[in-house]
Formats: structure tokens, C-alpha cells, sequence
């Protein structure tokens, strides 16, 4: 129970390092001597200092390591990337003892750590709340394991079932409220990259930015098979990167990538194929529905958010289908909206 309760505390810690700390995972540490925390410390952003580093520097009187425990709430790193091997100083430091939630399925990892650590003598103990942590690094075991990004789909519908009215151009139908468009910054906040299809980015025009929220914009990317897009929208401003899937060769635009795709095969393998290759590690489909419904027919999401409003259209763009009956589902009431929050336990 002392152990699980120590590594709660890692938890908690590691999510800090949510909107920053990718493509690295989030990774929180606690050191205890004598059943009192003298240290913690969790992973702020890629290339910086670990959770590990930071707990121990943390520490006021370094002679009580040699008779601590070094909670972690992912297996220490044995390699050498931007910043020396944990393991390493883990050992050098003299801690006796470790505590590790889960292993890290990184290949230049992946058990390499827990090895070093009790080849030099140290007591290791692995699997505390094993899952809690797995679940804490769900969007690096994805990348990692399936080699794409891990894939949040959003989007919010009328009480009977449309996102939209029909329409040629101009803004789309409020159904958010400010709370509720506030927690879509902060989604958009804590992904790497987020997409639109064609129409969306044509019609609605959007930023697609981080405003209402406090961090960094997410890569932009959307689909243009045809070269339909004018470089006056939004996307095309310069300010966040943006990648545009099309088979037409377009005239440069600054902080633009065209990718050329083979529009005649199934899209979004190619799609997930070129965001792996560039390290993006999470994204987010926030419309239109056709591109929403292409995700959910392919089994290719891993997370949905959807805000349901009681306001009626009667008719327009229908809600994208999905049975929820198959799925994990919890709802968040937000005043008269209704978030529904649905994992995919297929995966």
C-alpha cells in the first residue's frame, strides 16, 4: 500500500508535462527516506531534464539517497538521447532501492533500464499500479507500438444529431459555449497536431489555433487533393506549420508542406504513415463529419469527445455514427451541455 500510494504521486506529477513533454512521455518521480518525501520531480518538455534528474536534484541533503527509494513512474532510461541515461545516475547516486510503475516499451529502452539497475546490485520492483501508468502513457505506447499517432476525434451536435446547417460558406452554427469551446483550446493544447477535411477548411476557414487556452498551437494539417484551397485561408498564414495532403503541386507557402498522396488508395494509412515519420505523436480530427466518419470506419481512433447541446436543427449535416453501446462511455455535464467522453477498448 506505501508503494501504490508513492506512486500515485508520480501520477499525479507526471501530468504536468502533458502539453509539453511529448513526443517524450510523461514521467513523474518521487523520493522517499524514512517515509517522508524528500524529493520529487516529473518531465517537463522533450530534451530536458527527466523526471528522475529533477527528483533528486530536488533533494536538500543528498547522504539520505543511499537509504532511499526512488519511485518512477516509468522505467528509467539506459541510452544516451538528449540527456544521460537515468539508470546511470540512479546508481551513482547509491539508491538502494526502485520502484517502477510499468516498462518502457521504447525499443532503446524497454527492460534495458530494470536490468542495468539490478545488475549493479539495486532492489527493483516493477508493476506497481501498472496500469494507472500504461494508461498515463497511452499516447507513447501507441506511437510506439502501432506506429501512429494516437487519434482523438471531436466534434459537437445538435440535440437531434446535426453538427451543422447546410451552407456554401460563412461561420458554422454555434453549439458550444464559451466554457465548452475553452476545453477544446486546451484539447487542442495537449495534441501534437490536429486535422480538418477539405470542405471544413474551405467553408468554416478556421485557425485551428490554441486562443482560449494557455500552449502551444498544434501542427495544422488538412487534405487538398485538388488544390482547391486558396492561400488567403487561415491555414495557409504562416504562423503554426501546416500539412497539406494533395496529389497537385502547389507554389510554396510560408511554414506550408505539401505532401503528394495518392488520392486513387485509401487515404488515411498514408495520412498516419507521414505523421510517424515526423514524430507527431498525437492528433486531433475535429471535422468535418465525412472526414470524422472515414476515422470511425476504419477503427481508427483511439479517443472521442463529443459535446452534445439542447439546441435543434431540424436538419443539415448529420452527426457522424458510431454505436456506443461497444464502448467505454462517460458523460460530463457542462451547465445544458453534455460531454461524452468514449474510449475504444477494441484497442
Amino acid at each position: 500500500m506505501e508503494d501504490e500510494k508513492y506512486m500515485r504521486r508520480c501520477i499525479q506529477l507526471a501530468q504536468n508535462g502533458l502539453c509539453n513533454a511529448a513526443p517524450n512521455p510523461m514521467v513523474g518521480a518521487v523520493i522517499v527516506c524514512d517515509d517522508r518525501i524528500i524529493g520529487e520531480g516529473y518531465h517537463v518538455r522533450c530534451g530536458e531534464a527527466h523526471a528522475e534528474v529533477n527528483a533528486i536534484r530536488s533533494v536538500e541533503d543528498p547522504s539520505l539517497l543511499q537509504r532511499s527509494t526512488i519511485y518512477v513512474s516509468l522505467e528509467p532510461c539506459a541510452h544516451y538521447g538528449k540527456t544521460p541515461p537515468c539508470a546511470d545516475l540512479i546508481i551513482e547516486k547509491g539508491i538502494p532501492r526502485i520502484v517502477i510503475g510499468c516498462r518502457d516499451p521504447f525499443g532503446k529502452v524497454n527492460g534495458r533500464g530494470i536490468q542495468k539497475l539490478r545488475e549493479a546490485g539495486r532492489e527493483v520492483i516493477v508493476g506497481v499500479l501498472e496500469d494507472e501508468c500504461r494508461q498515463l502513457i497511452r499516447r507513447f505506447i501507441t506511437f510506439h507500438t502501432l506506429k501512429r499517432p494516437y487519434i482523438t476525434l471531436k466534434w459537437a451536435e445538435s440535440a437531434d444529431g446535426y453538427i451543422d446547417i447546410c451552407r456554401e460558406a460563412g461561420k458554422p452554427v454555434a453549439l458550444s459555449s464559451p466554457l465548452t469551446r475553452m476545453l477544446v483550446h486546451k484539447r487542442r493544447a495537449e495534441h501534437s497536431a490536429i486535422m480538418v477535411g477539405t470542405r471544413t477548411a474551405l467553408l468554416d476557414n478556421p485557425s485551428l489555433t490554441v486562443r482560449d487556452w494557455y500552449g502551444r498551437s498544434p501542427v495544422r494539417i488538412t487534405l487538398d487533393k485538388e488544390g482547391k484551397l486558396p492561400p488567403e485561408l487561415h491555414l495557409f498564414d504562416g504562423s503554426v506549420k501546416t500539412l497539406v495532403f494533395t496529389q497537385e503541386e502547389r507554389p510554396p507557402l510560408p511554414n506550408v508542406e505539401y505532401i503528394l498522396t495518392d488520392f486513387s488508395r485509401d487515404i488515411l494509412p498514408q495520412v498516419m504513415e507521414a505523421l510517424y515519420a515526423r514524430s507527431l505523436q498525437s492528433l486531433l480530427v475535429e471535422g468535418g463529419s465525412q472526414l470524422l466518419q472515414s476515422f470511425i470506419d476504419a477503427e481508427l481512433w483511439d479517443e472521442v469527445f463529443i459535446e452534445k447541446c439542447p439546441a435543434q436543427l431540424h436538419e443539415g449535416v448529420k452527426a457522424p455514427a458510431m454505436n456506443e453501446k461497444k464502448m467505454g462511455v462517460t458523460v460530463q455535464s457542462f451547465g445544458r451541455e453534455f460531454r461524452h467522453y468514449i474510449t475504444n477498448r477494441a484497442l
